[in-house]
């Protein structure tokens, strides 16, 4: 291990300057670019990149404990931007890319950030909005040649730096494993987001769950197309390729369609998404080679139980299922163990789970209440920015109160039922989407699937009518007939659609999930896009 005994390998900036002294060459990060050559990281190029932005962030005024936000899709300059960081004490805000108007100026404005390091495309989405956040002084832009945008003097650009070949190193300034890193925003699928302040302490806790969970080998390769502003990419990806030394693959977006060519072409044998993108990479079109790929395993959060075996015997592939949120909470299922449809069980010795009603009562074995969970060392925290009321009330009596309905069978594995509030049901029947999902996309025009609830017309209390938002393959034309009647042959009378919304795409939060709360919205009877069910 490296002679700088100073170094904290439990601090991400620490680790990586360990290893770039001992271990400089090794490509650990590897950016796919499509048809054009992939960018390589090695060790050694991270961490001189990311001090390179270190020494630049200090020479602009940032300092300990200063935000600044990363909005740009997963190119090799995320990598390094958000690793400078560390260095320096500086917070992170990554923002997701999709973002633009009231919310990207709303978690600018929130998290007070004084820098942001965009990429070009993305530079028309920030300038909308720049002039309305008052704490903002920098934007630095990084030009990629992939993107064949004409190069703007307007504002700094990250090229310049990052093709320095001196520059005055930046000694490590934090060795607190406490102190900020990171600011990660919820999904704000109900509302607002909010932010979840992240500490430089992660980085071991995804070490362990590396070695507990995820049990990657040294000839792994991983891959992921979720964005590295998301919590999934980072916990899952990112910080074990970092931390365990194997091969890690990004895209700059999730792509359904070219997944496999993807990981047939860099030898990927895991790959993380979830549950929604695995129910859009089993509408492809089936091919003769699905099942010739070097994925072993498949890391994902809420597969839909109705597509789960097809989908591991179709990829010949195996689901490790799991369950987590950024404020908190973790279970798992591995591969081949224990019930399809369950996101398993907490991490024995390492956190408490139970299953309470509305009074805080633990319900029996088999029935729906809220997951609460708490720490078995230690306090069980949440700390969101400028939001004490909110941390206080999300972990109220020293439980984390996670805000999901679940029920847990005999043997202890636990189920996702739905999110509190948001459950479905008609005429007496408790709706389970993902079975409708799965029949709807099943048809060979039908991309993606979103069902969703509107109260029912008929006014009975709790009732929902059914909404069935589809969006078609590039190209393809969606006959609302020929879907409904599609719905009378395989589904029963109480799960068929009362309307078909008709979209050019589902629309998604950062963790892919599908933003209904923006399709309800856009939704009205008497829409051109909608079309009702006629028995």
């Amino acid at each position: 291990m490296s002679s700088k005994a100073y170094l904290n390998q439990a601090i991400v900036s620490h680790f990586i300057e360990m290893k770039a002294e001992d271990r400089p060459d090794q490509e650990i990060l590897i950016f796919e670019n499509g048809d054009r050559d992939a960018d390589v990281l090695t060790y050694r190029t991270i961490y001189e990149n990311s001090n390179k932005i270190a020494r630049l962030f200090l020479n602009l005024g940032l300092d300990k404990g200063d935000t600044y936000a990363l909005f740009m899709r997963n190119h090799a300059e995320f990598a390094y931007s958000m690793l400078a960081g560390p260095v320096i004490g500086a917070v992170m805000v990554p923002i997701d890319p999709r973002s633009r108007g009231d919310r990207l100026r709303f978690l600018l404005t929130h998290a007070n950030v004084k820098a942001v390091i965009v990429s070009g495309e993305l530079l028309p989405q920030l300038e909308e909005v720049a002039g309305q956040v008052p704490g903002l002084k920098n934007i630095l832009v990084a030009w990629r040649r992939d993107q064949h945008l004409p190069i703007s003097d307007t504002y700094p650009a990250l090229n310049e730096t990052l093709e320095k070949t001196s520059w005055d190193p930046v000694g490590q300034q934090i060795m607190d494993v406490r102190h900020p890193m990171q600011i990660i925003y919820t999904s704000g699928t109900t509302g607002d987001p909010k932010g979840v302040m992240i500490r430089n302490n992660r980085f071991g806790m995804f070490n362990i769950v590396t070695k507990l969970v995820w049990k990657y080998k040294p000839s792994d390769v991983l891959y992921t197309g979720l964005s590295l502003t998301h919590g999934n990419a980072q916990a899952v990806t990112l910080f074990p390729a970092i931390g365990s030394g194997i091969k890690a693959v990004f895209s700059s977006r999730f792509t359904k369609s070219r997944i496999w060519d993807i990981c047939r072409t860099h030898g990927c044998t895991s790959f993380s998404l979830l549950g929604g993108m695995m129910a859009g990479i089993f509408n492809e079109p089936p091919r003769d080679n699905d099942a010739d790929n070097p994925v072993k395993t498949v890391i994902s959060a809420g597969t839909p139980a109705a597509i789960w075996q097809d989908f591991e015997n179709r990829f010949a592939v195996k689901i490790l299922e799991w369950y987590g949120a950024v404020e908190g909470g973790f279970a798992y299922k591995p591969p081949g163990v224990g019930p399809v449809g369950s996101f398993g069980k907490p991490i024995p010795g390492m956190m408490q789970f139970k299953i309470v009603d509305d009074d805080d009562r633990e319900v029996p074995t088999g029935h729906p209440g809220e997951l609460i969970c708490r720490m078995m060392k230690g306090d069980t925290k949440v700390d969101y920015l400028d939001n004490a009321q909110a941390s206080e009330e999300k972990t109220r009596g020293g439980w984390l109160r996670t805000g999901d309905i679940v029920t847990k069978d005999e043997k202890g594995w636990y189920f996702f039922r739905h999110r509190k509030g948001s459950e479905l049901r008609r005429a007496g029947d408790f709706i389970q989407p993902d079975h409708i999902e799965r029949v709807l996309g099943e048809h060979p025009h039908v991309s993606e699937v979103c069902v969703y609830g509107i109260p029912a017309a008929s006014g009975a209390p709790g009732e929902s009518d059914l909404v069935a938002a589809i969006a078609p393959f590039e190209g393809a034309a969606i006959d609302p007939a020929d879907i409904f009647a599609m719905c009378r042959r395989d589904l029963e009378a109480n799960f068929i659609p009362t309307y078909l919304q008709l979209v050019d795409e589902i629309p998604k939060t950062i963790s892919e999930k599908a933003l209904d709360r923006v399709l309800k919205q856009k939704f009205s009877p008497e829409a051109e896009n909608v079309f009702a069910y006629s028995k």
